[in-house]
């Protein structure tokens, strides 16, 4: 398959190393992207042909892949509409909900939405997916294909499902991160050097998440399993029960989908 990337930047350069590495010919890849160091880079990296245009991407192959920022959406998709002739459109921009972009694309249809993560720069992503309504099972099955070069694919039903896909898992690592320098704080001030208290927070998260992916148990029953009566598992546990830390982190995430909300209806106005 033929594959054009509007938009050649750490996600794009992330599903381009993904499929590659799974034996997609970097000469079936096109990228347009402005600026000329990126171009220089994606083609020293992937081998993959750069142009600086929409226009000088043509033919565009059986799917487009749009990774723009979404202030630069309405731009992009003014110089893509000419050229469209059926392919697939992925959108990978953040909050530009379908509806928009067809119109800003002429009334156009065949469309998926998606809402990776950062991991998918390693190759351990997720990404959820929305395809419209006149996207059929070999057109999922294609944008499943790009996305999954960059890890783990989730469907949803309903596209506003992206919004708190977006607070779940588009913003989650942020909170990952958040949770390991706390731990790497306590080391330190327990009187851990900062890369032993490094190595100790992130290899304990790591293995951690590691079990969980492998173990058929809820991660319910395997926190339970950790925390003995009367040890110090149990009193770290009850310090954050009585300062309600779950439910604050709750709250947090719901803060974070309506957030997803708003920004989609104020990238989404016609102005």
């Amino acid at each position: 398959m033929n594959i054009t990337f509007i938009g050649g930047g750490n996600m794009a350069a992330a599903l381009i190393g993904g499929l590659i590495g799974q034996g997609h010919a970097p000469a079936a890849i096109r990228v347009v992207e402005i600026q000329a160091e990126a171009r220089a880079r994606l083609n020293a990296q992937h081998g993959v042909v750069c142009v600086d245009g929409v226009d000088a991407a043509a033919p565009l192959g059986e799917a487009v892949v749009l990774a723009v920022k979404p202030q630069q959406m309405r731009a992009a998709a003014a110089a893509l509409r000419p050229l469209l002739q059926h392919q697939l459109v992925v959108s990978i921009a953040a909050g530009i909900r379908l509806q928009d972009l067809s119109r800003w694309l002429g009334d156009y249809h065949t469309m998926v939405r998606c809402m990776p993560n950062t991991p998918a720069l390693i190759g351990a992503g997720i990404t959820g997916l929305y395809a419209g309504a006149q996207v059929g099972s070999e057109q999922r099955a294609l944008a499943e294909a790009i996305l999954g070069a960059a890890g783990a694919t989730l469907w949803v039903a309903e596209e506003a499902m992206l919004d708190p896909l977006t607070a779940i898992s588009g913003s989650g690592p942020a909170y990952v991160f958040y949770f390991i320098e706390a731990l790497q704080r306590s080391a330190q001030e327990m009187g851990f050097s900062a890369a032993d208290a490094r190595k100790l927070a992130i290899e304990t998260f790591v293995g951690t998440a590691k079990l969980a992916a492998q173990s058929p148990e809820e991660v319910t029953v395997l926190r339970e399993r950790v925390t003995s009566k009367g040890g110090t598992t149990e009193r770290a546990l009850a310090s954050m029960e009585a300062d309600r830390v779950q439910d604050l982190i709750v709250r947090a995430l719901h803060a974070a989908n309506e957030r997803a909300r708003e920004l989609g209806e104020q990238l989404g106005k016609d102005e």
